[in-house]
């Protein structure tokens, strides 16, 4: 668990500052036009690095940080949500859909299987009492 939290630490923080310190990068690597306002690109870069920070200290204790992993998978199932919705609507190009695989459904499996451990081990614990 804990070797999955920090790669996926790595990698978003990496990610994260690519699309700050080269907003344009990715697009022209992908063959598409950027965006006209490459500073959003760079703020979604500050979220992915952000997100990459959170598993970094989640792997910590897995267990006892399942929230930040349960966030993580989320944001990894809806983004490609949205890219299929994208997709469908002739919004986003089918050339950056590599990204989905390695950003989002690489780490479907793992963070999942962090989360049914964290299920598993909170279900055969003692409740918290009430303060």
């Amino acid at each position: 668990m804990t070797v999955w939290l920090r790669a996926a630490g790595v990698y978003n923080v990496v990610w994260g500052a690519a699309a700050i310190l080269a907003p344009r990068a990715l697009f022209e690597f992908a063959g598409i036009l950027p965006p006209n306002y490459p500073s959003l690109w760079q703020c979604i870069g500050m979220i992915v690095g952000v997100y990459g920070v959170g598993y970094w200290i989640a792997a910590s204790d897995p267990i006892r940080h399942w929230p930040i992993v349960l966030v993580g998978l989320l944001g990894k199932v809806f983004g490609p949500m949205g890219f299929v919705a994208a997709l469908a609507r002739g919004e986003f190009p089918v050339a950056f859909g590599w990204t989905i695989l390695t950003n989002d459904v690489l780490w479907w499996v793992p963070f999942g299987l962090i989360l049914l451990r964290a299920r598993q081990h909170h279900a055969g614990a003692a409740p918290a009492s009430a303060a």
